[in-house]
């Protein structure tokens, strides 16, 4: 029998599609798992600081104010920091002042004016024993720097030198700050992201300033002034750190205010007549204890002065236990206010010529009412008060400053005005006045408490005294759309309501009497500054713990309005 032949049965292989399919799949796994990890893997890269502080130079130094990184350099110079006068004056608030005319840099103390060439050494001690000289004031391309351990010599800042790259971190505001704290040892990255690139390593149980938290990062800012950003899932919950300054200097800036409310009227004095109608003008007055004649005014840019002041008006003001402080405005036209306080010779010459009149005539104050300034005069008005201070301080003369509602005048520095002046007085009217687009309130109590306000961030309550005004604005828009107005007196602004016969209704949202009439010349609106509207006032006044209240101007009141005021200010 014939032996079968066992059949082998071929092995087929894998189909070549099959595994091209298998390996693309295995490519595209390893694709997605090396993107998946890419995509999800911090970044390391370092950004380089010296970049990142915009430093060009080895003598620049990047400025870190407070919990802000300036966009304006400092310079190291001889090892020492030097700030630029600029940021000194416009962001530290230093009381340090370029003097171009006697081309110095000036330092008002509270009795004196230190005098700084720059260049000029000065010797100071190192420790308890070695003396180091240094020059504190650089002129550097033009600019003008002052050196960090000069500032802090004269300055409530603190600063801290770093090296790599070149950095002073600085602290002027003594505030609550929020704080935060690691958790784990992490990183602060540029921007919020884990592919931005790393600024500052920080280890676990670092505080850092907590500038801004969002979802899923926080922007912090380091003890070493670094900027940028920390995942949230590193840091505690965010706590409040009070920031107390424990450096040498001390603000011992003396004050002349008094232990009672101040009640003061102004006295528009033109003439000599105005002068010898003392009597006559405050027969009826009752309650004031500070009355302020318009007596000087700056009448020429080498800081010349004209004087109405009288010794027999104050003599008749003391008998009736009136203070007198004499105004000084800058009211002349064909005279430059930035030119003439831009000199410190016209400056001077202001203060020498105001204390020769004090004396001769027995003033027991000065009060400046320097108005509509501008931005660019603002830092030598500043300088003339500091100045001014110190003429006041040594010879017990009241100094307060009249300033209009701090709306849209910041630059008045009415901080600096509350250190070195005894009074702050706010110019609570004119809401509405000569030039106005539109008829409005001289006064409306929503722009009169705004003021109070907004002085106060700045101002302690015991040195600001509340404007208020005893005169009226009867307004006409004319058919044509012209708006004029004419200023009345409480007994002539209640005289034409009547006479017209104007029906006038409280106005709650101004805590006003308001009135309207038509005429052939167009609509007349007024509203009225009357013993209601003043009461309001004088509520307020009350209400904010205020020093007191000055009145403008004496001939414009009611007698029964002195009653008012001074109910509210027993």
């Amino acid at each position: 029998m014939a032996k079968r032949r066992k059949r082998r049965r071929r092995r087929r292989g894998i189909p070549p599609v099959l595994i091209a399919l298998f390996l693309m799949v295995i490519v595209g796994a390893a694709g997605l798992i090396t993107g998946y990890v890419k995509k999800y893997t911090p970044s390391d890269t370092r950004m380089n600081l010296t970049k990142y502080y915009k430093l060009e130079n080895q003598e620049e130094v990047a400025l870190i104010l407070q919990d802000t990184v300036s966009d304006t350099k400092g310079r190291v110079i001889d090892g020492k920091v030097y700030i630029p006068y600029s940021v000194v004056t416009d962001t530290l608030g230093g009381r340090f002042y370029w003097d171009e005319e006697t081309q110095k840099m000036l330092y008002t103390t509270p009795d004196s004016v230190m005098e700084i060439e720059p260049e000029s050494t000065v010797s100071t001690k190192d420790g308890s024993t070695q003396e180091e000289d240094y020059v504190p004031v650089k002129e550097i391309d033009g600019s003008y720097y002052i050196a960090l351990d000069f500032l802090e010599k004269y300055m409530q800042i603190k600063g801290q030198v770093y090296e790599s790259p070149a950095r002073a971190v600085i602290s002027y505001k003594w505030q609550t700050i929020q704080t935060v704290e690691t958790k784990t040892d992490t990183v602060v990255r540029y921007q919020g992201g884990i592919k931005s690139p790393i600024l500052s390593d920080v280890k676990a149980a670092e505080t850092l300033q907590l500038l801004e938290k969002m979802e899923n990062w926080s922007r912090v800012m380091t003890p070493d002034g670094v900027d940028g950003y920390v995942q949230n899932k590193d840091l505690k919950a965010a706590q409040e750190k009070e920031l107390v300054y424990d450096g040498d200097y001390e603000e011992n800036y003396t004050s002349l205010t008094r232990d009672h409310k101040i009640n003061l009227a102004w006295h528009q004095v033109t003439s000599e007549a105005a002068n010898a109608a003392f009597d006559e003008t405050v027969k009826d007055v009752q309650g004031v204890n500070v009355i302020s004649p318009t007596w000087f005014s700056v009448t020429g840019s080498g800081g010349t002065i004209s004087s109405m002041a009288s010794a027999d008006y104050v003599s008749k003001a003391h008998a009736k236990g009136m203070e007198v402080w004499g105004l000084i405005d800058n009211f002349d036209k064909n005279v430059s206010t930035l030119e003439t306080l831009s000199k410190r010779s016209a400056r001077t010459h202001i203060i020498e010529m105001l204390l020769s009149e004090a004396k001769r005539v027995g003033l027991d104050g000065i009060n400046v009412d320097f108005e509509a300034l501008t931005e660019e005069e603002a830092p030598h008005f500043i300088q003339f008060i500091r100045e001014l201070s110190v003429t006041c301080r040594a010879n017990n003369l009241v100094l307060s400053i009249d300033d209009p509602v701090p709306q849209y005048t910041s630059f008045y520095n009415r901080k600096e005005q509350g250190i070195v002046a005894d009074y702050v007085i706010i110019m609570g009217y004119d809401e509405h006045t000569t030039g106005s687009e539109s008829a409005g309130s001289v006064a409306s109590l929503p722009f009169v408490e705004e003021g109070i306000i907004q002085t106060l961030k700045e101002v302690p309550k015991e040195k600001v005294i509340n404007g208020v005004p005893f005169y009226t604005r009867l307004w006409t828009e004319n058919n044509n759309g012209a708006v004029s107005s004419q200023v009345l007196g409480m007994d002539q602004a209640d005289k034409y309501v009547q006479e017209n016969g104007m029906e006038v209704y409280w106005n709650k949202d101004v805590s006003q009497n308001y009135g309207e009439l038509s005429t052939s010349e167009g609509t007349q609106k007024i509203w009225l500054e009357d013993e209601e509207s003043l009461e309001a006032k004088m509520k307020l006044i009350q209400q904010y713990e205020l020093a007191g209240v000055a009145a403008w101007k004496l001939g414009f009141e009611r007698a029964d309005v002195w009653a008012i005021i001074s109910k509210y200010l027993q």
